[in-house]
């Protein structure tokens, strides 16, 4: 079985090589080891150091310098927006207070994993809420280490 043992930021892996890919939601992009399925149908073991936040575009190479990339998957996911950039900070505010894992968008809207009694609370406090399917990719936060290694 293919062992993948070292991971790579999008841009800094040579993504030309990739012999396959491996489509992964959140909450398997941040593993050290697991046996898991390419894209094609291989099994392979990812077995890094060290636990990896990898993201979509992120290179995963095996022993012989082999490389996959790494693509997010769709999720279940709420986007949610306040009605101005105050609202929007209370609405970060009351996630945060709930530890839950939160994406920022470019446009300011948030993206989380979807829960309906979150979305119930949201929409109590005022907030704009769309269910979508989309990729996730939260914060890493204050205290997370960025770098691969």
């Amino acid at each position: 079985m293919r062992r993948l043992v070292r991971a790579a930021r999008g841009g800094e892996w040579p993504e030309a090589e990739a012999s396959g890919s491996l489509t992964l939601p959140f909450d398997h992009r941040s593993r050290r080891r697991m046996r898991m399925t390419t894209d094609q149908g291989e099994p392979i073991l990812l077995d890094l150091a060290q636990p990896a936040r990898l993201a979509d575009g992120d290179g995963l190479a095996d022993e012989a310098g082999g490389w996959l990339r790494v693509l997010a998957a769709e999720e279940d996911v709420l986007e949610v927006s306040g009605g101005d950039a105050c609202h929007s900070a209370r609405i970060a505010w009351h996630l945060g207070n709930r530890h839950l894992a939160v994406e920022v968008l470019p446009d300011g809207r948030l993206r989380l994993a979807y829960d309906h009694v979150i979305e119930h609370m949201l929409i109590g406090l005022g907030a704009r809420c769309a269910r979508r399917l989309a990729p996730f990719q939260p914060e890493a936060g204050a205290y997370a280490h960025h770098d691969h290694g």
